[in-house]
């Protein structure tokens, strides 16, 4: 069976592979920069969490000796506030990191023996320009434990 196609149901098709390659592309180009821009702020979230971790931690080790006291079968290190806030700050003064407008949120010890760090930062996308600017503020809380053996 072989079907003709009647000479006036053909039309004149140039230039139709022409525009679906350029829609494709373009879908392909805008694909590549949303995963790009997404990667990005995964990466950026990831240093920023590192960093409110290691705060974290610098933060419950900051306790002294002498302000241990014990309190049912827990020891207490005495860990407040402030001095959860002066050991966070003092470990972002002395971290390298390249994140952007970094701010401590909160900084403090619930119970004395723990020690939470909230960071913020802003994110920027790889692409942005002056017309459209990209950027998300990301925030993390960090939770670290002082253990006495």
């Amino acid at each position: 069976m072989n079907r003709r196609v009647p000479v006036a149901l053909r039309g004149d098709e140039s230039g139709s592979t022409l525009l679906l390659t350029i829609l494709f592309g373009a879908l392909a180009l805008a694909l590549v920069l949303v995963v790009t821009s997404a990667t990005s702020l995964y990466l950026e979230r990831k240093r920023l969490f590192t960093l409110a971790d290691g705060a974290a931690l610098a933060a419950a080790e900051s306790w002294r000796l002498d302000e241990v006291r014990v309190e049912g079968d827990a020891l207490v290190f005495g860990l407040d506030e402030a001095s959860v806030a002066a050991a966070a700050a003092d470990y972002l003064g002395d971290a390298e990191h390249s994140l952007r407008a970094l701010e401590v949120v909160r900084a403090d010890s619930g119970d004395g023996r723990s020690a939470s760090v909230t960071l913020r930062a802003m994110w920027h996308a790889p692409i942005s320009t002056d017309l459209m600017p990209v950027t998300v503020p990301i925030e993390v809380t960090a939770d670290a434990r002082s253990v006495f053996h």
